[in-house]
């Protein structure tokens, strides 16, 4: 039986993001907001949403119980000081809570995500068998022979 461990994570998410994509309403406000301090404009992807949400039911499922807090760090980044002559060094920053948080609520309403209390959130069994079936699917389509041996 294929995991999602055994293929390639960005072919997993494009995938899981397609299957998702129908699923999940994109905000209205996310045209409008960055990702994070980091940024200077907001996702230009037409399927930001879905592949966001794809990314961290993978990261939900692969290190849960997550929270919000670690999740953010992990989806920030560098900043750099300041603008003209770079008097401060360059520091990290966190990712939006923001985008986490409502992607998160809005896969717990299709009962892929679950909340664990005082732990964060963790993957259910069907989203678990959801990233499964769609691993599979990866498996069958993808043509590369230092795979076949997971085949």
């Amino acid at each position: 039986m294929t995991t999602m461990y055994d293929v390639p994570a960005d072919d997993l998410i494009e995938a899981v993001a397609a299957e998702l994509e129908d699923r999940l309403d994109e905000p209205d406000w996310l045209e409008f907001s960055k990702t994070g301090v980091d940024r200077e404009l907001p996702p230009e992807q037409e399927n930001f949403w879905a592949i966001r949400s794809a990314s961290l039911l993978r990261k939900v499922a692969d290190t849960g119980p997550v929270g919000v807090d670690r999740l953010s760090t992990e989806y920030g980044g560098s900043k750099n000081g300041s603008t003209r002559y770079r008097v401060a060094t360059a520091h990290r920053t966190n990712g939006s809570k923001k985008v986490i948080r409502v992607a998160l609520q809005q896969l717990e309403e299709e009962d892929l995500v679950e909340t664990a209390d005082g732990e964060g959130r963790r993957i259910t069994a069907e989203g678990r068998s959801f990233l499964d079936n769609i691993a599979a699917d990866v498996m069958e389509e993808l043509d590369r022979p230092e795979l076949e041996r997971y085949a």
